[in-house]
């Protein structure tokens, strides 16, 4: 985490597409000081522009234990890795850390953010700090996409978290 710099959010060029879709984050929320806090990879997201500020917008299902954490906590931080932490990153999100401790099964380790409370991860190579600003769930019954609403036939559709960028933080390949 040495090696990260402080970015202007406007002065932020991920691939976006790429760091969602095929690199993974992990979104965390919770309290780093009390050690209550939950991880989990996310694949599904958008960065962007909200009410004139930069923002993540981040979508859980309710069964996911994090999602009790994104209704508790006023933050979150998604965190993105090189990819040797691919086996981590899938082990985070195919495991509930309801009945485990599932990071200590990971080589990564959570520590404190510079901005919220929710943990970031010295091993990341990005890392976005956010506070939460809005919630809102799907509505199965807005989808003008069948396929769409293939993925959510169970009812167990995802809410969408909106979280203003307070910092952000990378390697240079994240820079301008």
């Amino acid at each position: 985490m040495t090696n990260l710099k402080i970015i202007d959010p406007y002065d932020f060029q991920p691939p976006i597409n790429a760091l969602w879709n095929r690199q993974y984050m992990l979104l965390t929320v919770g309290d780093f000081k009390t050690g209550h806090f939950n991880t989990m990879t996310v694949a599904w997201g958008t960065l962007g522009i909200m009410w004139n500020k930069p923002y993540a917008m981040v979508v859980v299902r309710p069964s996911r234990y994090t999602f009790e954490f994104l209704n508790r906590y006023p933050d979150f931080t998604l965190t993105a890795f090189p990819e040797k932490y691919n086996d981590d990153l899938t082990l985070l999100g195919t495991r509930s850390g309801r009945d485990r401790d599932k990071l200590a099964e990971t080589s990564l380790h959570a520590v404190a953010a510079q901005k919220v409370q929710s943990p970031v991860f010295a091993e990341a190579e990005l890392i976005i700090e956010c506070r939460k600003t809005y919630w809102n769930d799907l509505v199965p019954e807005n989808f003008t996409d069948a396929s769409i609403f293939r993925k959510h036939e169970s009812r167990n559709t995802h809410r969408l978290y909106f979280g203003e960028i307070l910092l952000i933080s990378g390697l240079e390949k994240y820079h301008k």
